[in-house]
């Protein structure tokens, strides 16, 4: 196969895996056999070896790792990664809306309610569309680079599913599915390894591992729940996540 005919077959490949990889862990549809989306990966994968320098960094090769990283260089957060404050009763509720109005000024606001996922929080940073960066919360003002973890984690797009001019941050919560859990704890069972207490500190580890392969038979998930842009200002949080919608994040 010449240069030319395997640029063609793997930008073909990229497409229809990109696609069936967004259906799949987007919109939990399939139009095709997991055997048939194995098949065209590993064809991928092949042709992305015979001829490196056709690899893309939005290739979904990217998903099953392989990069070794001896060290995790430490990120200034552009904006500091805050903690979320706890509430355990209504009269909390009640003062909480009591200062809120006390600080605007005013009532006239509204409150925007989302399910709270018990993962580890990330900062994704993307430049015309492409993932560039996977970042840790670390303390808030400061995290590790995961960038090569982060991209076997297959419901995040490595390419936003529409054109996007500039930058922006993404930030979400990374979590492993109570099954995968309970997989992973029943393998390590059968292999004689000691068994993980809880799937929060094990996606705390899995993120920081050095060997990507590891990270992407874990299976990890993300859904995000902040949109931040310098160039894209936007008047409401409810703004930010339809925006997070329409470029391909859950």
């Amino acid at each position: 196969m010449t240069r030319e005919e395997a640029k063609a077959v793997i930008d073909s490949l990229t497409r229809q895996i990109n696609y069936y990889n967004n259906l799949y862990y987007g919109q939990d549809k399939s139009e095709i056999s997991d055997l048939k989306f194995d098949q065209m990966l590993e064809q991928l994968i092949q042709l992305e070896t015979e001829f490196p320098d056709l690899k893309s960094p939005v290739s979904p090769s990217q998903r099953v790792g392989g990069t070794i990283t001896k060290e995790f260089e430490t990120i200034q957060h552009k904006r500091p990664m805050l903690s979320l404050g706890n509430t355990y009763s209504r009269e909390e509720l009640v003062e909480f809306d009591k200062r809120v109005s006390k600080g605007l000024g005013h009532s006239n606001y509204e409150y925007f309610c989302e399910l709270k996922f018990d993962g580890i929080a990330i900062s994704l940073i993307y430049q015309n569309g492409l993932l560039v960066k996977g970042i840790t919360r670390g303390d808030g003002n400061k995290g590790d680079e995961i960038t090569a973890n982060v991209k076997t984690i297959k419901s995040l797009p490595l390419q936003t599913v529409k054109a996007y001019k500039g930058e922006f941050e993404a930030r979400g919560e990374v979590f492993m599915p109570k099954i995968e859990f309970e997989k992973l704890n029943k393998r390590r069972s059968s292999d004689g390894e000691d068994t993980y207490a809880n799937a929060r500190n094990t996606t705390s580890g899995t993120l920081k591992m050095q060997d990507s392969a590891i990270v992407a038979q874990r299976n990890l998930d993300c859904y995000m729940y902040s949109f931040l842009s310098d160039e894209q200002q936007l008047d409401t949080h409810n703004a930010g996540i339809d925006e997070l919608i329409s470029l391909g994040f859950n």
